[in-house]
C-alpha cells in the first residue's frame, strides 16, 4: 500500500480546464510568499534549501546572504582601473609622430618655395664658399686616388712580369753555356728592377692609404656635419617664414597663442642653426690644417720615391721609405695575426 506524504497548502495549485494555472490562486500564493520573507530582504539575499523527495519535511526558505558554491571563490565587485603607462606611451608616440609630420611638412614647403623662387633663404656667403671649395676638392682628390690605385695595379703587374723574366733568364744562363754571362746579366738586372719596383709599390700604397683616409674619412665626416647644418638651415628658414606669416595677420585672442608658440619654435631652431654653423666653421678650419699636413708628407714621399726609382738610385729609394716609416711586406710572408702583434 502506497504511503501518503503530508502536503502543505503551497503544494496544491489548481489548474483550469484549459490546463492553465488559476490566476487568483497564483496571486494568493505570491502574497503568502511575500509575507513570509522579512521586509527589506531581496531575492539575492535568500537561499532555498531543498530536501529529498523521501523526506517528510516541507521546503524551507531561509533568510540570509546568498552564498554560491563553496568551491567557487566569491569575487569582489568594483571599478576596473586600467594602467596609465600604456596610455601615456601611446600618447607620447602619437605626439612624436605629429611633431615629425608637422616639421616635415614645413621643411618640404620651404624647399619647394626656394626651388620655385618664391621663398627666401638664409645665406652665409663665406661659409657657403668654403663648403663649395671642399666639395670640389673632394672630387679632385677622388680622381687622384683612382689614378694612384690604377698606377699601383699596373706597377704590381710589371713587377711580377720582371720577376718572372729574371727567373727565366737565370734558368737559361744555366742551360746555355755559350750565353751564360749574357743571360746572367739580364737575370740580375730584372731581379734588381723587380726589387726596386716592390719598394716603389710600397711607397705608392702608403700614399694611397693616406689619401684614402683623408677623402673617405676626414672630409666625409666634415661633409656629414655640413649636411646637418643645411638641414638646420632649412628648418630655421621654415619656422622663420611661418612666424613672419603669422605676424602679418591679425592679432587677437585666437592668434596670439599661435604667435607665441611659433616664436618659441623659431628661437629653438635659430639656436640649433647657429650651433651647427659654428660646428661647420670649426671643422672646416681643422680639416684644412690636417689636409695640408697630411698631403705635404704624402706628396714629398711620392715625389722622392718616383724620382729615385726612375733614376735607378736604390739607396735613395730605401732611405725615402725609412724617412716616412714605411714598412714593406716581405714577399711570401703573411702578415702577423692580431695575437702575435699583441
Amino acid at each position: 500500500m502506497a504511503q501518503d506524504f503530508p502536503r502543505g497548502t503551497a503544494a496544491e495549485i489548481p489548474v483550469t480546464s484549459n490546463g492553465e494555472i488559476d490566476d487568483q490562486v497564483e496571486h494568493s500564493y505570491n502574497l503568502d510568499l511575500k509575507r513570509s520573507i522579512p521586509a527589506g530582504l531581496g531575492l539575492s539575499q535568500t537561499q532555498i534549501t531543498a530536501h529529498g523527495f523521501d523526506s517528510s519535511k516541507e521546503g524551507i526558505i531561509e533568510a540570509g546572504p546568498f552564498q554560491a558554491d563553496r568551491q567557487i571563490t566569491q569575487q569582489k565587485s568594483g571599478p576596473v582601473v586600467l594602467s596609465e603607462e600604456p596610455r601615456s606611451t601611446a600618447i607620447e608616440k602619437f605626439e612624436l609622430v605629429r611633431r615629425w609630420s608637422l616639421n616635415t611638412y614645413k621643411c618640404t614647403r620651404q624647399i619647394l618655395s626656394e626651388k620655385l623662387g618664391r621663398g627666401s633663404r638664409t645665406v652665409d656667403l663665406e661659409l657657403e664658399a668654403q663648403i663649395e671649395v671642399l666639395r670640389d676638392n673632394k672630387k679632385k682628390y677622388e680622381n687622384v686616388l683612382k689614378l694612384a690605385q690604377t698606377l699601383s695595379a699596373q706597377l704590381y703587374q710589371m713587377v711580377q712580369t720582371q720577376r718572372q723574366m729574371g727567373d727565366a733568364f737565370a734558368d737559361l744562363s744555366l742551360k746555355s753555356l755559350e750565353l751564360h754571362e749574357e743571360f746572367g746579366y739580364n737575370a740580375e738586372t730584372q731581379k734588381l728592377i723587380a726589387k726596386n719596383g716592390e719598394t716603389l709599390l710600397g711607397a705608392i700604397n702608403f700614399f694611397i692609404s693616406g689619401v684614402n683616409t683623408l677623402v673617405n674619412k676626414t672630409i666625409e665626416d666634415t661633409l656629414v656635419t655640413v649636411k646637418q647644418y643645411e638641414t638646420a638651415r632649412i628648418e630655421y628658414d621654415a619656422y622663420r617664414t611661418d612666424l613672419e606669416e603669422l605676424n602679418l595677420g591679425p592679432r587677437d585672442a585666437t592668434t596670439m597663442p599661435k604667435i607665441e608658440q611659433s616664436q618659441q619654435l623659431f628661437q629653438a631652431h635659430k639656436e640649433k642653426y647657429d650651433k651647427m654653423r659654428s660646428d661647420v666653421s670649426i671643422k672646416l678650419k681643422f680639416l684644412e690644417e690636417n689636409k695640408v699636413k697630411v698631403l705635404h708628407n704624402q706628396l714629398v714621399l711620392f715625389h722622392n720615391a718616383i724620382s729615385a726609382y726612375f733614376a735607378g738610385n736604390q739607396k735613395q729609394l730605401e732611405q725615402t721609405l725609412k724617412m716616412f716609416h714605411v714598412k714593406l711586406k716581405t714577399p711570401g710572408v703573411d702578415a702577423p695575426s692580431w695575437l702575435e702583434e699583441q
